[in-house]
């Protein structure tokens, strides 16, 4: 005797928004760069890595870029976002969105909610695009609940 495995629509859309409830009531916060914050002169690429390998993002989860204000051996630093993938890795900011100033960056940071399932492309434009071209920037690409 075989058994058909049938669902209705109704059914998924219950399966969905359970889902997506679940995925808005775990979701974290995480300070990109870790205590090293969002500042030039540190391998975002590496930390990345690190990060989605012992604590991977997820759909709803939300980033936070800060930084300590500027010193007389560092200086001010900004936060775009890239629009694509070319963009973040040629850092090219001719179509990019400034998400944050120095000002915005200070304190609490600028918080960036990773809401759809899609990659995510950051960079700093300081010195027009040096720091990016040295590596700061950083890209997240978060996953949905149900792949834990």
């Amino acid at each position: 005797m075989k058994m058909a495995l049938t669902i209705n629509v109704a059914q998924v859309m219950v399966l969905l928004v359970a889902a997506s409830l679940l995925g808005a009531s775990q979701a974290k916060t995480v300070v990109v760069g870790g205590n090293e914050e969002w500042r030039s002169g540190f391998n975002y690429t590496d930390w990345g890595q690190w990060a989605f390998q012992n604590n991977p993002l997820y759909i709803n989860d939300k980033l936070v870029f800060k930084y300590e204000p500027p010193s007389a051996s560092s200086s001010a630093v900004d936060l775009y976002w890239m629009p694509d993938f070319y963009s973040y890795m040629t850092c090219d900011f001719s179509r990019a969105k400034l998400l944050a100033d120095a000002t915005k960056l200070s304190g609490e940071g600028f918080t960036v909610a990773l809401d759809q399932w899609r990659p995510y492309y950051f960079a700093c434009g300081q010195s027009d695009g040096l720091y990016c071209k040295r590596g700061m920037k950083f890209f997240a690409v978060p996953w949905p609940r149900w792949f834990k």
